[in-house]
Formats: structure tokens, sequence, C-alpha cells
């Protein structure tokens, strides 16, 4: 049995129909006259011309003269040519329905960009966002599903009650036989959309996540060199193979469930044209109904069962719309601590001050704690040097500072005041993050610096600061310097960086936006530790008397720094100087005396430098 995500919420029909009509006006104020325009020409362009049949047939055996009949026809023809109009510029507009979708879709986008980091390693939000993804991303399902269901409904709503008007003159039973025959439709085709949506499309949240994966790595560049050397084509085609399996055998029990239905309805709309025809015949035959009002209550009656089958349909479809409606309303209103603006702006200080108060972390559902019981104060102007090997709680301990991460127990204070009682916003412009991981934007190089706005961005800065980090060289050999595009998704002209330069790129972000506390959070992976140790050192000495703390597994950045906190297992083992730790000779120093050797240069190399400076100086 398929657990329920304890984030999805019901709303019900009314509600979610509601909400969307609200959207729909909110984002589109023509919908407000759209709407009875809709509702009026549909009924008018089904009816007219089976009246005009009756009336026409009616006055040629009734011996009308020609007059009477070309004036008949010339109002008629008006009535049409009017509602011809209405309904052309009433469909001209249905292109705003995929414009409402665009700002919901925009409205959730912003949603997962605001809600707390640590939410999105949380299984039960990446599948209550995949859903509300699912709910706006066609035309025909979801909330512009909904919205284009919602006019049918009204649509059909007006036909069926002209409908009710005309048929009620011709036989009360046999038209609520015919609303019974389309009730009992209504009530398949709703129990085969409930029972698709909780038995196929639910259960395929998480293959949505798997195949969304499994694309992005068989076609992104940066893994083809691994896919290739490593012979991993088949294995990753078998991989896709069998996903796409799952897929199909819920495509195949979607067809079997639809299958059924659509013979059940088939069924029924032939039953209910043979009562109807039968009915007519009889009345003809037996009551002298004239061959004028035969025409208009079989062609009435055919466009009242087509209508209240779309009506029951419309139904049937609003409830299935209605709960992926659900979908997206569940993932915007799930609390996910977006909320950047409330709280207190972090004061405007030249000096901050961070305490971690006994502070506890353990990840979602992790039975073991990523960090614990730490103790630590980070001063204003202070070097931190935050080391241990990989899976020692490095990483975590930064999450925590940068408040993408909450303490599951103790608090973080900032100059005595608990930090979430700041607001994000404020409190996020304390720092200047430079990550492992370096992000690429399809931007111009000098937004990828500022990652700011184009009119926003300082170019003559954004240079200087690739300068100072070391990219100098490369932005020398760039066709258009600054304003050089990144990555080749927007333009084909564009450039990728190599792993080292994509560092020196993240180094000149933290440059350029000057913030009081910088943070390198293993940034240099992809340099040599003699590369690394000159880089560190280089950068210490740009940021000037900024806070700063350096993560790493390699010891480049100690023994500038003015403390050294030693992370073993997810608590803090050591804290102190280089030269304290050292004469403690604990875990520190064995990490040091290990690797010492690679941040010393070849003595040979040394003395031939020596000797070379010796010459150089003689002459």
């Amino acid at each position: 049995m398929l657990e329920k995500n304890p984030l999805h919420k019901e709303h019900g029909l009314f509600r979610n129909m509601w909400y969307i009509l609200k959207k729909m006006v909110k984002y589109d104020r023509r919908f407000l006259y759209l709407f009875p325009i809709g509702i009026l020409c549909l009924p008018t362009m089904n009816y007219l011309w089976t009246f005009i049949s009756k009336f026409v047939i009616d006055m040629i055996t009734g011996e009308r003269s020609l007059k009477e009949l070309l004036y008949l026809m010339l109002v008629f023809t008006a009535i049409q040519i009017g509602s011809t109009m209405l309904n052309t510029y009433f469909y001209s507009h249905w292109w705003n329905f995929v414009k409402i979708r665009f700002h919901m879709m925009n409205e959730k986008n912003q949603k997962v960009m605001h809600i707390l980091y640590y939410h999105l390693e949380d299984p039960n939000v990446l599948d209550c966002y995949q859903k509300a993804e699912n709910a706006c991303n066609n035309n025909n399902e979801g909330i512009e599903g909904m919205m284009r269901q919602i006019m049918d409904l009204f649509q059909s709503f007006a036909v069926v009650l002209v409908g009710l008007f005309i048929l009620g003159t011709m036989n009360p039973f046999i038209m609520i036989l015919m609303v019974v025959i389309s009730t009992l439709n209504f009530f398949i085709s709703n129990k085969t959309n409930a029972e698709s949506k909780k038995t196929v499309w639910d259960p395929l949240a998480p293959w949505w996540r798997k195949r969304n994966y499994m694309q992005n790595i068989t076609t992104d560049f940066k893994a083809a060199k691994d896919i290739r050397m490593f012979g991993l084509r088949k294995w990753l085609i078998e991989k896709y193979r069998k996903l796409n399996e799952t897929r199909l055998d819920a495509q195949k029990r979607n067809a079997k469930l639809w299958l059924r239905a659509s013979l059940a309805a088939g069924i029924l709309a032939i039953l209910s044209r043979i009562i109807v025809i039968g009915w007519l015949i009889y009345a003809t035959v037996m009551r002298g109904l004239t061959i004028g009002n035969f025409t208009l209550y079989f062609v009435s009656a055919q466009t009242f069962y087509e209508y209240i089958s779309k009506l029951l349909n419309c139904i049937s479809n609003l409830l299935a719309r209605s709960r992926e409606v659900d979908d997206f309303r569940s993932f915007m209103e799930f609390d996910g601590g977006d909320r950047d603006t409330l709280g207190l702006d972090v004061p405007k200080d030249t000096t901050y001050e961070f305490t971690f108060h006994n502070v506890s972390f353990h990840y979602p559902k992790a039975e073991k704690y990523a960090l614990r019981h730490l103790n630590l104060t980070l001063k204003a102007g202070e070097r931190l040097a935050v080391v241990g090997l990989n899976g020692a709680g490095k990483s975590t301990f930064i999450k925590l500072l940068l408040r993408l991460y909450e303490p599951s127990e103790g608090e973080i204070l900032l100059n005595g005041v608990n930090i979430q009682k700041y607001n994000r916003d404020s409190y996020y412009r304390v720092f200047a993050p430079v990550f492992q991981n370096v992000e690429l934007f399809a931007f111009p190089l000098a937004q990828n610096v500022s990652m700011q706005a184009l009119d926003q961005t300082d170019k003559k800065k954004a240079e200087q600061c690739l300068l100072d980090a070391g990219f100098g060289e490369r932005l020398r050999a760039l066709p258009h310097g600054v304003d050089t595009q990144i990555l080749k998704v927007i333009d084909d002209d564009g450039v990728d960086l190599s792993g080292g330069e994509k560092q020196k790129l993240a180094l000149a972000r933290a440059l350029y936006k000057d913030a009081p506390v910088v943070v390198l959070d293993e940034p240099t992976a992809a340099l040599d530790a003699l590369a690394e140790a000159k880089l560190y050192a280089d950068f210490d000495k740009l940021i000037g008397g900024k806070t700063a703390v350096y993560i790493s597994h390699r010891l480049s950045s100690t023994q500038f720094c003015h403390h050294v906190a030693m992370f073993v297992d997810g608590e803090m083992k050591e804290y102190g100087t280089h030269k304290s730790l050292m004469e403690l000779g604990g875990a520190y120093a064995n990490m040091f005396h290990v690797q010492a050797q690679y941040y010393v240069e070849d003595p040979e190399h040394e003395q031939e430098q020596e000797m070379e400076a010796e010459v150089t100086k003689g002459a």
C-alpha cells in the first residue's frame, strides 16, 4: 500500500475552483467579461440552426410566403454572425490560460527557491514538489486543465439548461432517463479518474525524479568522460530501460482502466439514442408530431445528451483536476520557513561575533547526529580554520553558521542574539561564501561574479575581483572579457571553465560581495596542495580585516589562522592555535605531520632557485 505523503492536503472541489477563479481574475481581469461571452455563445451556436430547420420546415409545410421565409433567414443569419464574432473573440483569448499557468509556475519556482535549504534533502518535500511541478507542466491537466474545465462546465451547463426547456415540451420522462444514463456514465468516469490517480500517477512521483536524474546524467557534458572511460553506456542504458519499464507498466494499467470506462460510455450513448429515436417515431406515427418538431426534438436530444454527458464529464474531470490542484496547493502551503523577510534586520555593525552554544544537528530521519554539543566562539576579525577528515562535520558546521540549517539542539548567537530572530535576507548579507561545488550560470562573466542583474553589475569591479582572485590569465584569453557568455545553454558562443577556474571565479564572487564574514568551504579541492596554500595566503591578504572561516581536510590555511578547530566524527575534538595543537600532539598534530610533505618544495629545486638568485644578485 502506497504511504500517503504527510505534506499532502485535500481542499475539495469547490474550494479549488474558487482558488483557481481568483487566480484567473488576479492575473487577467478580462475573464470577468470573457466568461459571460463564452456562456452566451455556446448555446446559441448549438441550438440556432436546430430552430432554423424547424421553422423552415414548418413554413414550407404550412405554405407560408417566401417573404416571411427570407425575413426569418435574415434574422437568424444576423444572430449567427454576431454569435460567431463573439465566439471567435472568446477563443482568441484562450492563450491567457497559458499566461496564468506561467504566473503560477513562477509562484512555485519562487517558493522552492525560498524554502529552508535542508528541506531540499527531504524525500517527502521533493515528492510534494514534483507533484506540484506535474500540476503545472501542460495545458490540459493540473491548474490550466482546471481553468479550461471550469469554462467548459459553465458553457455546458448553459447548453443543458436551454435543452431542458426544449425537451421539457417533448417528454419529461425521456429527458429524465437521459439524465440518469449520463449520470451513470459520470460515476464510471469519476471512479476511473480517482483510481487512475491513486494507483497509476501518484506512485510515479519518485519515478519523475529518477527519470530527470537519468536524463541529466546521460546528456550532461561533465559526465561524458566518466561514461566513456569506465564503459558506463550499457549500464546506464539498462538502468534507463528498467526505469522506462516502470512507466510503461503504469501506462498499461491506466489504459486498461480507461478501456473499460470507454466501453461503458459507448454502450450508454447507443442506449440513449435508441430510446430517443424510438419515442420520436412513436410520437410521429401515433400522436401526430410534426416533421418540424421531429427535427427540433431529434437534434436537440442529441445535443442535450452530448452536453449533459459533457457537463457530468466536466465534473468528473474537475474532480481529477482538483486532486492535481491539491498537489499544487499542498506544496505552496507547505510551511518551509520561506518567509525570508520576517524578523529583525541584522544591525549594520562593523563587527560580528558568533557563538555556538551546545549546538547539535541531525538530518531528518537520520539516527546519527552529524554534529554534537558544539561550543565555539568566532570573534570579529578572527581567522578560524576548521579541519578534519571527510564526514567529520565541517560542512554541517558551515551550513549552520550560514543558517542553511537550523540547530536540532542548542542555539547560535550573533552579538548575543539568537540568529533565528533575524530575517534571513539580512542575515545572508553578512556572509560571502565560497563553496566546493561552484555553480556556473548562463549569464555573462561579469554577472557570474556580481550575482546581480546586469544593470546592477559594476563591470570594472567584477574585472578587478577576477584579477585579484588569480583569474587574469584566463580573462585575457576570453573573446569579450567580462562580457563573455558563460556556458552554451543560451548562447552558442558561450564558454565553459575548468575546475580550477571555477573556484577562482567563486573567490571573485566573495570579493565582489564584500561582506564582513568570508567563508571558504573547501573551494580549492581542484588545486594541488602547494597551489591551495598559495591561493589561501593570497586571498587572506585580499580580505584584510574581515572575519574568515577556512574549511578544509588539508591544512594549508591553519598556520596563518588565529585558531584551529579539529572535527572528528561530528564533534570538535581539539581547539586552539596551530602552535598549541602541535604541542598537544593529538589528532591535529598527527594529521599535520602526515600532510607536511605536501607543503614543502623539492629541496633540490629550492637550492637551484637560491643559486640563481645569488648569480643574479652578483651580476
